[in-house]
């Protein structure tokens, strides 16, 4: 059941958004855009709640329930970020705006980018295991959480890896394509 939740939260997620931007822009109305972008925070908090009453009715801790928290994290973590990529494309698809894939970077900037994005993973990792470890905290039952525990270690490990292919464009910054003549 909290699969489909899930599911549901990532697709409300996404119905909030486009919504709140068509009707910021095809529809002229602001504040009302504005409102319905502001809503997707409810949709995480719906997904807590749906998360706490499953194990709070004695489920026991799953990949699922964890990756409620990841979304979680995800979500606060890019949520912003998210909104803003789709902004740039649908002012590029409906308004006339410029083509988002048009400004590639590379260099310093490209590294630079890379370090805010895995800062960004970090922030998300922070966040889903706070909640993860509230979580085992509340259950109190080593058992009935283990699922939670190897997820935080398998979430590190995904975070160092980030953190070395993040990092290593600092030193091996990514260059411009030589363009061939003909």
């Amino acid at each position: 059941m909290i699969v489909y939740f899930i599911i549901g939260c990532e697709i409300a997620f996404w119905v909030f958004v486009v919504a709140g931007l068509s009707v910021r822009y095809l529809l002229g109305m602001k504040r009302t855009g504005i409102a319905l972008l502001m809503a997707t925070p409810i949709v995480d908090v719906l997904l807590l709640i749906a998360t706490v009453m499953d194990l709070q009715r004695g489920a026991t801790a799953s990949l699922v329930h964890g990756i409620a928290a990841i979304y979680i994290g995800a979500s606060i973590a890019y949520g912003h970020q998210m909104i803003a990529w789709a902004d740039r494309y649908f002012l590029y698809w409906f308004k006339g705006g410029e083509n988002p894939r048009s400004r590639k970077v590379y260099g310093s900037e490209h590294a630079s980018l890379e370090r805010v994005g895995w800062s960004r993973h970090l922030l998300a990792w922070c966040i889903g295991c706070l909640f993860l470890l509230t979580m085992i905290w509340w259950i109190g039952d080593a058992e009935r959480t283990a699922a939670f525990s190897n997820l935080i270690r398998i979430w590190g490990i995904v975070l160092g890896i980030d953190f070395i292919i993040s990092f290593s464009y600092t030193i091996w910054p990514r260059k411009m394509p030589v363009k061939r003549m003909k």
